[in-house]
């Protein structure tokens, strides 16, 4: 569980001597170093690491690192906002010692998420793990608890093809049992991997799209959940490099077909009771949990920009490819944006959530999920219904039957998105000037990169990045 709370300089009472303990363990299990991790604004783990000796003075003082990296693009280059960038500036990246986790797919490391604080003990504006609990705490404040999970999609690749090609490391069926037992040791070490890391698996299956697979992790506080999203993907692209394979996360492999998705779920509480399944409104809702189902569904043109980050991600987003192309919501309707789920008869009030279909994983796990939660009490705030649902697929509509049904594409390009982010109210009371300074200038950093390619080449360029 994530502690909801700031760190300070200095640490928390009792952080000296704790990390000091913690570090002594480590050593002792053969860890030695300790990653330090936070995700930038194109969504890219970025890291520094430090001796396990020095964990104690970490979780003390902090690690120093330049703000400039929310300005990095995916390919490394770094552009300039209106509000940052440059040279200039110091922050420090101060490890969560409630997530200190043992790599078991890197032996001699250990992991740790961080907050990034400035040097006068405030904590960073632009730091996207602190502004998501920063809003998880806000629910909290409105007695709203909340259980969040990434769903994590990838592809297996050939480690001996030339780089950057793309050839599936299997040839079995989609969901088939060939293409399980094709990688059948890859995927055994990746869950003997998980289980050592305390990441609990919900499954784990061949997917659709050439080499695909995917990986169900538990729900967790939605902080633990970003976290976790990071720590999977980590794990996983270590046993496949033991395995002599690439692993791509990236939304589109190809350029064509289906891509990987980052499925987010969501559901919200109040004094143990699920907001999505204990109600008497549509599917067993409640007043409020329709409301935040409906605040989510309005904002998702806005945030495209954050839930579908990338060039690559307009390759994926598809009508008929189960990629949640059109703003509009349906039960188990797997073709809408948004998602109901209901789960099983008996099951209801635990697995009951909204699925918010339209993320990959290229997006920043924090932003995603805190965009979301955002979304969710601003509809709570505003007492939105849902429209009407829909069934079968919405592409099939003709324009008069989806106008008069609320169904909406969501943004088919990156600039689209991007027009939509700055012109919605809801980024900026979310996040804060300075990470919308940032995504705005990341997202059209990255449209002008790709200016002028065709889609094999877009796909090319991000292939490895994620």
């Amino acid at each position: 569980m994530t502690t909801y709370a700031d760190p300070v300089p200095g640490g928390r009472a009792g952080d000296g001597d704790r990390a000091q303990a913690l570090a002594e363990d480590l050593a002792a299990n053969g860890v030695h170093g300790v990653v330090l991790s936070w995700v930038d604004t194109c969504g890219v783990n970025r890291v520094k690491t430090v001796p396990v000796a020095r964990l104690a003075s970490a979780a003390r003082w902090g690690v120093g690192m330049s703000p400039v990296f929310d300005l990095f693009l995916a390919d490394d280059s770094i552009v300039t906002g209106d509000l940052q960038g440059g040279p200039d500036g110091d922050l420090r990246l101060v490890p969560d010692l409630d997530h200190v986790v043992p790599l078991a797919g890197q032996p001699g490391w250990a992991w740790a998420p961080v907050d990034r604080m400035r040097q006068d003990g405030t904590m960073h504006p632009g730091c996207s793990r602190t502004i998501l609990r920063r809003l998880v705490g806000a629910a909290r404040e409105q007695g709203i608890e909340l259980k969040a999970s990434i769903e994590i999609e990838f592809a297996l690749g050939r480690g001996d093809v030339p780089y950057p090609a793309f050839e599936p490391a299997c040839v079995g069926s989609s969901y088939g049992m060939t293409r399980l037992v094709e990688q059948t040791d890859f995927c055994a070490d990746a869950l003997e991997a998980l289980a050592a890391e305390g990441v609990d698996v919900d499954q784990i299956h061949p997917e659709y799209a050439a080499g695909q697979y995917e990986v169900s992790v538990g729900a967790l506080d939605p902080v633990g959940a970003a976290d976790r999203s990071v720590l999977v993907r980590q794990t996983l692209r270590a046993v496949a490099q033991r395995h002599g394979l690439r692993i791509s996360f990236s939304p589109s492999v190809l350029e064509a077909g289906v891509g990987n998705g980052g499925h987010l779920h969501l559901s919200a509480w109040r004094d143990g009771a699920n907001l999505h399944s204990t109600g008497d409104g549509r599917y067993a809702m409640t007043a409020e949990g329709e409301a935040f189902a409906a605040g989510v569904l309005d904002a998702l043109p806005a945030l495209a920009a954050v839930t579908t980050p990338s060039p690559a991600s307009y390759l994926r987003l598809q009508p008929s490819h189960w990629a949640g192309v059109y703003a509009c919501w349906g039960h188990e309707t797997r073709e809408s944006a948004l998602r109901i789920v209901t789960g099983m008869v008996g099951n209801t009030g635990r697995a009951a959530n909204i699925e918010v279909k339209c993320a990959d994983l290229a997006a920043n796990p924090y932003l995603l999920v805190g965009g979301a939660v955002a979304a969710g009490l601003d509809g709570v705030a505003r007492g939105l219904t849902l429209p009407d649902e829909i069934s079968g697929d919405p592409a099939g509509l003709d324009p008069v039957q989806a106008e008069k049904a609320g169904v909406r594409r969501l943004p088919t390009s990156l600039a689209e998105a991007v027009e939509a982010f700055a012109a919605s109210p809801l980024p900026a009371a979310a996040f804060g000037d300075l990470v919308v300074d940032a995504v705005l200038a990341v997202r059209r950093g990255e449209a002008a990169r790709v200016a002028g390619l065709d889609a094999a080449a877009v796909a090319e360029a991000y292939r490895w990045v994620y």
